[in-house]
């Protein structure tokens, strides 16, 4: 049973791509955390029996909700990890965000060592298109230092890296067994000192993430993001781009001036050149649902268990299950909810091996 945890803010057409995509390329529940209020998401998340939604309100955060996404994720993977460790059924547990869909070679998979707690799933990056005239099908990959010479040379790309051709995290995400003594992180796993693990590589374990697909699509999600609050960490290149858009969505501009800048800021910063990235046969294609995985659907006892055991954590304090900081950069030590789990989670390792 492979199970994913995510905490969404989407309008209903991305969420209902984001769980179809997921269930189809592999995954069989999905725990979806509503970080606002979204009433025909939800009425639709609980149409579906793969799906389990949770609420995060004020009961949620006890009045205390953190002001970084990346900490209120941490937090609600964490718990549920803390709940799957309980229940023993699942196999797999992935973090992903609602622009991110799994492509899973289930034998692939299965085939992963018992003792390896935790795989890699590198991503494919939508191709962007500012008036794209169906549904996003073009990825790109992660390229060699060949490849990414050749497209630097011939004026495709502005400097020869990966984190450059990508417009967003080259990471990619990662997987845990639930019942390992292991921590689910953005993009890493960690043991319950904060330590990186290392992660197996699989063929075939991939993610696509649809990145600003459109020019449409990048102004709703870019505007939205640099204008939320506390800054994100997007890494240098990002970070400046952030901070130039920012001031521009801070300005005081009439719509229609507003409107053709930001215009010009994604034809600059976020178009591919698609055409040349495939006539250089560096463009794989990935049409929606063509993976074909039909999911395990969870029975009904089992479903309301899980439900159950999220739900009975609401009002416990949630910091206890933000992963521990790494020791060798002089920050927090582990909490206490990976600690009580740690010699039950041992001897179950061994037994598998």
């Amino acid at each position: 049973m492979i199970v994913t945890v995510s905490t969404v803010k989407d309008h209903l057409s991305n969420v209902q791509r984001f769980v179809e995509g997921n269930l189809d390329g592999g995954v069989d529940h999905m725990v979806v955390f509503l970080d606002a209020r979204a009433p025909k998401v939800k009425a639709w998340l609980d149409t579906r029996p793969e799906v389990t939604a949770v609420v995060t309100d004020d009961t949620w955060w006890r009045g205390q909700r953190p002001a970084l996404l990346n900490r209120r994720q941490n937090a609600n993977a964490n718990l549920v990890r803390h709940v799957l460790a309980d229940l023993g059924w699942a196999e797999w547990l992935f973090h992903v965000d609602a622009d991110e869909v799994l492509q899973l070679d289930r034998d692939e998979l299965a085939g992963v060592p018992a003792r390896e707690p935790a795989v890699s799933v590198p991503p494919l990056e939508v191709v962007s298109i500012a008036e794209p005239d169906g549904p996003p099908v073009l990825f790109k990959r992660l390229l060699d230092d060949g490849e990414l010479h050749l497209v630097t040379a011939l004026g495709l790309l502005a400097e020869p890296t990966n984190s450059r051709y990508f417009r967003s995290h080259i990471a990619g995400k990662v997987g845990i067994r639930p019942g390992a003594d292991v921590w689910l992180g953005i993009h890493k796993a960690t043991d319950p000192g904060g330590r990186r693990l290392p992660l197996v590589q699989r063929p075939g374990v991939e993610m696509l993430h649809y990145e600003a697909f459109s020019r449409e699509d990048f102004v709703r999600k870019w505007v939205a993001m640099v204008g939320s609050g506390p800054s994100v960490n997007f890494g240098t290149h990002r970070m400046a781009l952030a901070t130039a858009l920012r001031t521009l969505v801070g300005m005081e501009l009439d719509e229609e001036t507003r409107a053709r800048y930001l215009a010009r800021f994604y034809d600059l910063h976020m178009a591919d050149p698609v055409d040349d990235l495939a006539a250089l046969g560096l463009l794989e294609s990935r049409p929606p649902l063509s993976h074909g995985h039909r999911p395990q659907v969870l029975d009904e006892s089992r479903r309301s268990a899980l439900a159950a055991a999220v739900e009975g954590l609401r009002t416990q304090d949630k910091k206890r299950f933000v992963p521990p900081k790494d020791p060798a950069k002089g920050e927090t030590a582990p909490s206490a909810a990976g600690a009580g789990l740690t010699e039950k989670v041992r001897r179950r390792m061994r037994r598998q091996g």
